[in-house]
């Protein structure tokens, strides 16, 4: 019997030997493919944060572009009514009936009225001296005395600028 105890424990070495070795081999494998994964997890993290990011920006610049396009759209839509407010300054200035251009009158209000209301500023520049960011000079007329010369005399066509942007030059006479 003795000699049965020392073969099971031999055999029980064996089979502790042999259950420990898979172990240890499987340790290390395993600790190799955890940084491995470990490592593309970082790059995707990493991958998603410049997405997420890109995402953003790109949100960003179509808002940025669609309000500009809708601003700009309204802007020429109102360029469209520089010529009405035009007419109808040459109405007020000939018409002979008093009821006529008092009516004439309060249209015009109504168009300054809208005009304000888009932060659209009239450039009526009579008196000033001339500024070609501003104004056009469309004729040069002698000066009278002592006025000096660059000075607009007088406008023939308002201009109109919003938020520091020339909708229209103004069409003006200026001193020689």
């Amino acid at each position: 019997m003795k000699g049965n105890n020392v073969d099971l424990e031999n055999e029980n070495q064996e089979t502790e030997t042999v259950e420990s070795a898979p172990e240890a081999e499987c340790e290390a494998p395993v600790d190799g493919e955890i940084e491995k994964l470990k490592a593309e997890a970082e790059d995707l993290k990493r991958k998603w944060y410049s997405v997420t990011a890109e995402y953003e920006n790109y949100r960003k610049r179509t808002s940025a572009t669609r309000s500009q396009a809708y601003a700009e759209g309204r802007a020429d839509v109102i360029k469209g009514l520089f010529p009405i407010g035009d007419t109808l300054e040459i109405a007020v200035r000939s018409c002979q009936d008093e009821q006529t251009k008092q009516g004439i009158q309060m249209v015009i209000k109504a168009f300054e009225k809208l005009l304000e209301e888009e932060k659209i500023t009239i450039i009526c520049p009579v008196g000033e001296e001339f500024d070609p960011e501003t104004s056009e000079a469309v004729i040069a007329i002698d000066d009278e005395a002592g006025e000096g010369s660059g000075i607009v005399k007088q406008v023939f066509r308002k201009g109109y600028e919003q938020n520091g942007k020339i909708l229209r030059f103004a069409q003006v006479s200026v001193t020689k």
